[in-house]
């Protein structure tokens, strides 16, 4: 059977990673620009392509997005009338809780505290607390955000978990629309921001419901800096309503050098790496649907644009 042609267009991804990962499954990625005959393509590989991009593949039947989140995708006036689906990876997932405990542990255990007294010279002792006194609220239940609550309720974090639609999972106090949210919000010593970019959740965590949080709480987000009001958080920040805060995503990507959330000691800036595709494990599901798409099969992890996710 001759390989499947997929177009590739990442600034940020290496080509010859997925190139290699895709052949052991039968495809044949090229990098958009080397396409000699666009006709050929049947499947795209992307991460923020151009405005335009897929009306030069006339034959395209499916679009992957290099990622969970698809609000680069959805929305465009440009998309065409295929399936979109995103990449549902356990190691994902996996690698998404990691950095979430690690975010919700630091904060915890008062690391940032420590770090201030060691650039100080100064030895400073705070007793740690049981973690079973510490509530932990995760904004946003989906697969990265279930799997990344579950990993906090296993270290005896109290998890108070809140969706737009009401879930019911064991070990974790859950809750859903926006009645409940300032709730949330108030109960929470750790809010961890999960939810997917849609037009329900942009803008959802402004000035006002920033203010709803528990004096003295720590902010982590890790899902989209549109959905938090980025110069309420640096007031709230600034002025001890928010103590802490550990941000991977921000309004504009790469944080700008002006940005005060830099200089601030209060704040840990990672850029935006919380949790990647990998592609040795991710290629096997972008195989997958490929084969689904020709036996006209149902799609793993398919996107409905008219909810954004």
């Amino acid at each position: 059977m001759t390989p499947e042609v997929m177009a590739f267009y990442s600034a940020l991804d290496d080509f010859e990673t997925w190139r290699a990962a895709l052949s052991a499954e039968g495809i044949d990625l090229r990098q958009a620009d080397d396409i000699a005959d666009p006709a050929s393509v049947r499947h795209a590989l992307v991460w923020k392509p151009p405005h335009g991009f897929f009306a030069r593949y006339p034959n395209l039947g499916l679009v992957v997005n290099l990622g969970a989140g698809v609000d680069a995708l959805v929305g465009r006036d440009d998309l065409p009338d295929v399936p979109i689906t995103r990449l549902s990876d356990p190691k994902m997932a996996r690698m998404m809780a990691g950095y979430v405990l690690f975010a919700v542990t630091r904060h915890a255990r008062d690391i940032p505290a420590f770090e201030r007294a060691q650039r100080e010279r100064r030895w400073h002792y705070i007793h740690p607390r049981d973690p079973e006194t510490i509530s932990v609220g995760v904004l946003g239940l989906g697969e990265l955000g279930l799997t990344a609550a579950l990993e906090c309720a296993r270290q005896g974090y109290r998890v108070l978990g809140w969706s737009n639609t009401l879930k019911s999972v064991e070990g974790i106090e859950t809750s859903a629309g926006l009645r409940a949210l300032p709730d949330v919000l108030a109960s929470s010593d750790i809010l961890v921001c999960m939810l997917p970019q849609t037009p329900q959740t942009r803008g959802l965590l402004d000035a006002e419901r920033l203010m709803q949080m528990k004096r003295g709480a720590a902010f982590i987000n890790v899902s989209r800096g549109s959905i938090v009001d980025e110069p309420a958080l640096i007031e709230a920040l600034r002025s001890g309503h928010i103590a802490e805060a550990t941000l991977d995503v921000f309004a504009a990507e790469p944080l700008s050098p002006e940005s005060p959330l830099w200089a601030m000691d209060n704040v840990l800036v990672t850029p935006h790496l919380a949790s990647v595709a990998l592609p040795g494990s991710a290629a096997r599901q972008i195989g997958e649907n490929v084969r689904r798409l020709r036996d006209g099969e149902p799609l793993l992890g398919r996107v409905d644009p008219r909810r954004g996710y």
